[in-house]
């Protein structure tokens, strides 16, 4: 297995959805994040976040047991919701790999509210709509807080030259 394969295994599975965050890393969710998807893998394309080339939902059940092979340790930042990382691809065969990869879906798909797999059950046309329509909810919100934050700010610096002058 490499990121390229595992990326294309990871695609092909119910409700997939990939984004690149933090740097150089490949995050897999089941559902897209702005109707409450839940991010389920993670490839490492670089030296960074993972310490490792993958990270995935072990779940509580089969943490400690993956956590006893070598080239898997607890990942960084989400060992405490039972996430392992894999220092190596060759710590996995590429069956393993699919299996848990499947397996970490199933968990996170299992783990999502109702409400975000009743959205998930709708055509993908009806799902694009609800998405285009959480985004521009979301691009509102943050150009009222950001107006809300310069008012604050504005404030602020009108309070303080007050300050100055008073002393």
């Amino acid at each position: 297995m490499d990121a390229e394969r595992a990326r294309e295994f990871l695609l092909t599975l119910p409700h997939a959805v990939e984004t690149q965050q933090w740097g150089d890393n490949l995050v897999f969710w089941v559902g897209d994040k702005r109707i409450g998807g839940k991010m389920f893998a993670l490839i490492d394309l670089g030296a960074g976040v993972s310490k490792g080339v993958a990270m995935y939902s072990a779940g509580p059940e089969r943490y400690a047991e993956l956590l006893e092979r070598d080239g898997l340790i607890p990942a960084p930042y989400m060992a405490r919701i039972h996430w392992v990382a894999a220092e190596q691809w060759s710590a996995l065969r590429n069956s393993e790999w699919e299996e848990e990869l499947r397996a970490a879906h199933t968990i996170t798909h299992d783990k999502l509210p109702q409400k975000t797999r009743d959205i998930l059950a709708l055509p993908a046309k009806a799902q694009s709509k609800l998405i285009a329509d959480r985004k521009k909810v979301l691009a509102e919100k943050a150009c009222v807080e950001a107006d809300a934050k310069a008012k604050v700010s504005k404030a602020s610096a009108g309070a303080n030259k007050k300050r100055q002058t008073a002393k």
